[in-house]
């Protein structure tokens, strides 16, 4: 559900790259290829912060990790455009986009099959709000394996809405996406209070479990 909402929002950015891509008769292969390399890059930073987020729960961390986040999607949500634009200058992601348009004009000319898986691969990098919440599930799960499969999910719950705007330009009507962007923000907390209460430990199944801390223990056998 979030890759799927979250697509909606996408198109802004990513919606400009899909719409370019080189026009073949084998266009709805391209295509495919494109959205799975999306979904392969998602994967990739699903184990790698999902192997984070297991780290932090060995030493009992993932209560406060789970409410942090929570806490930080929130504090993203409420804050201005305009600071939000400075932190991420700030933080380089605005350098990151310009290396990777310089990729994507390498991949654009080569028009080969794989030169479209790639170009997704490199799509997935791009600086996203919504890549970095589910980011932030990846974490909160506390597994490296969850965590891939967590950002695969994600991955391919944007694939519709994604491949339709490069297959059929217009396919999505612009006031409709207006209004659900709006709704994303309101998303998003969502997203937040359920990792606040996970994070508090009210024991209510699959949204607020029990968590017990994992740590290392060594079991000593006496005959």
């Amino acid at each position: 559900m979030v890759g799927l909402l979250g697509s909606f929002h996408c198109i802004g950015m990513c919606g400009p790259i899909a719409l370019a891509l080189p026009k073949s008769n084998s266009i709805v292969t391209t295509r495919l290829l494109y959205n799975f390399g999306r979904v392969i890059t998602y994967s990739i930073l699903g184990l790698l912060f999902g192997l984070l987020g297991s780290r932090l729960e060995m030493f009992g961390l993932q209560r406060i990790i789970s409410i942090s986040l929570g806490v930080l999607i929130i504090l993203v949500v409420i804050t201005p455009p305009a600071y939000r634009m400075k932190l991420s200058n700030a933080l380089g992601l605005y350098r990151l986009v310009g290396l990777l348009k310089s990729y994507f004009g390498r991949m654009f000319r080569m028009h080969s099959m794989s030169s479209m898986l790639v170009l997704g691969m490199l799509n997935g990098l791009l600086p996203c709000g919504f890549v970095y919440i589910g980011i932030t599930g990846a974490i909160a799960v506390g597994d490296a394996l969850n965590g891939m499969l967590f950002m695969t999910m994600f991955g391919l719950g944007t694939i519709p809405v994604m491949l339709g705007t490069s297959l059929i330009s217009g396919v999505i009507n612009l006031n409709f996406r207006q209004r659900l962007r709006r709704l994303l923000p309101a998303l998003s907390i969502v997203l937040a209070a359920i990792f606040i209460m996970r994070g508090l430990n009210l024991g209510i199944p699959y949204l607020s479990p029990k968590l017990e801390n994992k740590q290392a223990t060594q079991e000593v056998i006496c005959h």
